[in-house]
């Protein structure tokens, strides 16, 4: 699953829609680092997204990035 599928399958989950993505994310921003529906839809088209843009999102969405072992669970 690219990463605009992903974000966007979080939104619906949990009934967040862009603009208020958006919003959440801005809120305690200064005006020159706020972003738009427009730029973020952009940039998860492009796959430009940074990692720490993610990482907000998913605060944002009230989700936490986590780094799990790509081992089975049967100890290999």
């Amino acid at each position: 699953m690219n990463i605009k599928n992903e974000i966007k399958s979080y939104l619906a989950a949990t009934g967040i829609t862009m603009t208020e993505l958006v919003e959440r994310l801005n809120k305690d921003l200064p005006e020159d680092k706020k972003t738009s529906v427009q730029n973020l839809s952009n940039k998860l088209s492009r796959g430009s997204l940074r990692y720490d843009e993610a990482h907000q999102i998913a605060v944002a969405i009230g989700k936490r990035i986590e780094w799990v072992d790509n081992k089975k669970d049967d100890g290999q």
